[in-house]
């Protein structure tokens, strides 16, 4: 049987500045999920059809679609996978990166309107375009900064083709798990997340704990999204299921020798 098709998806990190350092906001997925239960990662998911039209585009300011497929080396339509991060933001905590009509940040009383729609947007009953149009937001789609690549390995249950993104939280706005797909959130050092996967407290997926190692090597969100923006490429990492169930990266011994998609 051919492998699955990965499904396009998108991921979104973000970052702030805490009394200890840097932080990250890590989010708990169900316990009754069918993908990855009780695991930590951050918010993300497919990118939607609707990531793509012309009129959600018409509400993104900083990057055009040939800018961002340019970016991720694809023909056309990269611009959909900022949306779709901005969008599972919203669905899943609660952060919307976007200023309003006179080019302010959300007020925090305007998001916790706004999070009032939280599920509607989710559940598809209302489209993210509408949802912008009606509250004249703008979606801040230059805040986000493209830095990995990932690939779930053939034989997996589910394969996503997933384009990680990281962006400092929006001030004034406070993160709130939607207690669906998410049941938890916290917010916490990178080194903290590590020692924790490390002592078997913190169930995390391969991508996830490879990000939280590369986050730790920086005490600020400036130093970390300025490192960011400087990286010269993003390669693409396509890990292989060992016989044991092992995820193998490339380079790692005995990678060539699994199986290819």
């Amino acid at each position: 049987m051919p492998a699955l098709k990965p499904r396009p998806a998108a991921t979104i990190t973000l970052v702030r500045d805490g009394a200890q350092g840097l932080e990250v906001l890590m989010m708990k997925r169900n316990e009754q999920s069918a993908f990855v239960p009780g695991r930590y990662l951050f918010p993300g998911g497919s990118v939607d059809p609707a990531d793509g039209r012309t009129d959600v585009y018409a509400h993104c300011r900083g990057l055009t679609d040939e800018e961002a497929s340019r970016r991720l080396g694809v023909a056309t339509g990269g611009l959909a996978y900022w949306v779709a991060a901005i969008r599972e933001s919203f669905e899943e905590s609660g952060l919307l990166l976007a200023h309003d009509e006179e080019n302010n940040p959300i007020s925090c009383e305007h998001a916790a309107e706004l999070a009032k729609h939280r599920q509607a947007v989710a559940a598809g009953e209302l489209p993210f375009d509408e949802l912008l149009r009606d509250e004249g937001l703008t979606l801040e789609v230059s805040a986000l900064v493209y830095f990995a690549h990932w690939i779930t390995p053939p034989g997996a249950p589910r394969r996503y083709d997933t384009r990680f993104f990281v962006a400092c939280a929006p001030a004034g706005q406070e993160a709130v798990h939607d207690n669906d797909e998410m049941v938890g959130s916290e917010w916490m050092s990178p080194r903290d997340g590590v020692e924790r996967h490390k002592a078997g407290t913190f169930k995390l997926m391969t991508p996830t704990i490879h990000t939280l190692r590369l986050f730790a090597r920086y005490e600020t969100a400036d130093a970390l999204m300025a490192a960011m923006r400087a990286l010269p490429d993003v390669p693409t990492i396509a890990p292989r299921i060992a016989k044991d169930g092992r995820r193998v990266l490339p380079g790692e011994p005995g990678y060539e020798e699994l199986a290819a998609d």
